[in-house]
C-alpha cells in the first residue's frame, strides 16, 4: 500500500537509502546517514512537498518524494523528485506505482514541471522516468566522483 510517510519510518528509509550510498552511484552522498538525519530530512520535505512510502507486511519497500528545484520564487511550481526501492524489491512495479502516485499528488498541488536527475548509467531509472512520460533534457559529463570514477548525470523533465 502507498501511504504518506510517518516519522516512525525514518529508520527503515535510512536503511534503504544507505544501501544506495554504499553500493550505488544513484546518490552522490558518500557517508551513511542515521535515522535522526533522515527524520530531519523527512520533516523538511513534508513541510512543503509530498513524501510517500510503499509498505507491505509492515515493511517499507520503497519511497518517493518531491523537493524544491531551486530556491528563487519563480521556480515555485517546479520540483525535483526522487525514488528509492529496497534492493530486494526492485523489478516488481513498486517504483512505477510510487512515482505515479507522487505525480498525481504533485498535479493536485499545481506543480507544473518535474525534474528527475539520474546518475548514469542507470537503465532502470531511465526506463521508469520515460515510462511515465519524462523526456531527457540534458546530460552533464563527469560532474560527480564516487568509487574512484567520474560519473555523468542526465536530467529528465515531465510537464504536468
Amino acid at each position: 500500500m502507498i501511504r504518506q510517510v510517518k516519522p516512525a519510518d525514518a529508520s527503515l528509509i535510512a536503511g534503504i537509502y544507505n544501501h544506495f550510498i554504499k553500493h550505488s552511484i544513484a546518490t552522490f552522498e558518500l557517508d551513511s546517514i542515521d535515522s535522526d538525519e533522515m527524520l530531519n530530512r523527512v520533516k523538511k520535505i513534508t513541510a512543503s512537498y509530498p513524501f510517500v512510502v510503499f509498505e507491505e507486511n509492515d515493511q517499507i519497500l520503497g519511497y518517493a518524494y518531491a523537493s524544491a528545484w531551486k530556491s528563487r520564487k519563480a521556480y515555485a511550481r517546479t520540483v525535483e523528485t526522487s525514488v528509492y526501492l529496497h534492493h530486494k524489491a526492485q523489478g516488481k512495479g513498486i517504483g512505477t506505482r510510487l512515482y505515479s502516485h507522487l505525480m498525481n499528488e504533485l498535479k493536485n498541488k499545481e506543480i507544473h514541471a518535474v525534474i528527475g536527475g539520474i546518475s548514469l548509467p542507470n537503465d532502470a531509472s531511465v526506463k521508469l522516468h520515460e515510462k511515465l512520460g519524462f523526456q531527457k533534457i540534458g546530460h552533464f559529463k563527469q560532474v560527480g566522483r564516487k568509487f574512484d570514477k567520474w560519473i555523468d548525470v542526465g536530467y529528465w523533465e515531465l510537464l504536468l
